[in-house]
């Protein structure tokens, strides 16, 4: 007789699971919604990687930079301490607070890092004071790159404000369960599950990745990684997490926060038209996607995707030009829901208002209210 395979056991490479919830009224959410979720998709993913990203995490140290940082050697540990210490003042360092998981065969050393600034570098370096926070947020960013960049075996993979990023090598429910997820409560909520296919599965090349308030999770594969990279070099930014996926995290940066570009034009650069698309167009239309083009075709990323990108008031849910990876909306009440598939909703809430599936290159943006 025939055997069937159980299908549990059949997977489809880049298949990986992506999932969101915010409540755009910034009213808490349990971990446990986002867990459902993304267990719901468990079987887009190998078991070698999986992640969570929440915003509101940290309300009593909600003006401290929180980084998140996992050593692979402990000698490495005095090493980037001595550094923060040089640029920081630290308020308070702690274990990350973790579950033994039995399944788990190899854990990091994570730590947690409350810190701020010291002023008289930031003074040092820039004289205006009203872009305070702008070059705040580029002093704490460049201590990110040369941490990841210059010290081997430490690694920064959540730096943000009242947000943190928790990720590993395990199946979503092993992570969840060791990082304890159940425990948290946040407004803004991202999960992965991963299916890696060109890149190594490790602790920090697991999703999401993240750069100061930003959070990015993935499915699918940066044919334009290597020009991406190099364009991001230009602007001092460093891929060392051995992961196409980060390069979304600092284009992000790059055009939002620095250029002040919106999300509608993030996405435009990201899923830009075909030439052929704009030879068609209008000609003021056309001009305007030409220019954009011309100054942001390396940032243009090649290859099928979908993302869902978080900063601390917003998340948006995005597609390549073609769609060539999944991606589902829905909504109930203030909750905006976005996920790879609509089940993946529906399994933390069965009745909403709407649900639909966004075209190809059309961001779907939610806003705290």
């Amino acid at each position: 007789m025939k055997k069937f395979l159980d299908d549990r056991k059949i997977h489809i490479p880049s298949g990986c699971g992506v999932t969101g919830i915010m409540d755009t009224s910034g009213k808490s959410i349990s971990g446990s919604d986002i867990v459902t979720s993304i267990i719901n998709m468990t079987e887009r993913g190998n078991g070698l990687g999986s992640g969570y990203a929440g915003y509101g995490i940290y309300p009593e140290m909600k003006d401290s930079y929180c980084f998140h940082i996992m050593y692979q050697k402990d000698t490495v540990i005095e090493v980037t301490e001595n550094y923060l210490n040089k640029k920081f003042n630290l308020i308070l360092k702690e274990p990350i607070p973790t579950k033994n998981v039995k399944t788990l065969s190899y854990v990091p050393i994570l730590y947690r890092y409350f810190i701020s600034p010291k002023a008289e570098l930031i003074k040092l370096n820039y004289e205006t004071e009203s872009q305070t926070e702008f070059f705040e947020q580029d002093f704490v960013s460049s201590c990110v790159m040369f941490i990841n960049k210059e010290i081997e075996y430490a690694f920064v993979f959540s730096s943000g404000k009242n947000m943190g990023i928790f990720k590993g090598v395990g199946n979503p429910d092993e992570i969840a369960e060791f990082f304890k997820i159940y425990e948290y409560k946040a407004y803004i909520w991202t999960a992965h599950n991963r299916f890696p296919t060109n890149s190594v599965a490790w602790w920090g090349g697991a999703h999401p990745f993240g750069l100061l308030n930003w959070s990015v999770v993935h499915n699918g594969e940066i044919s334009s990684y290597g020009i991406n990279r190099r364009y991001l070099e230009n602007f001092g930014y460093y891929c060392s997490l051995f992961t196409d996926t980060e390069v979304m995290a600092y284009l992000v940066d790059l055009i939002i926060r620095k250029h002040n570009l919106s999300f509608d034009i993030l996405a435009k650069i990201f899923s830009a038209p075909f030439w052929s698309q704009i030879d068609r167009m209008e000609e003021n239309e056309k001009n305007f996607y030409t220019y954009l083009r011309i100054i942001y075709g390396p940032a243009l990323v090649n290859g099928p995707f979908a993302i869902i990108v978080t900063n601390n008031n917003t998340m948006v849910g995005l597609s390549d030009r073609t769609k060539l990876r999944p991606l589902v909306a829905g909504k109930k009440g203030s909750i905006l829901y976005i996920a790879s598939e609509e089940a993946a909703i529906r399994c933390v809430s069965k009745e909403l208002d709407t649900v639909w599936t966004p075209k190809a290159g059309e961001p779907v943006i939610g806003k705290l209210s």
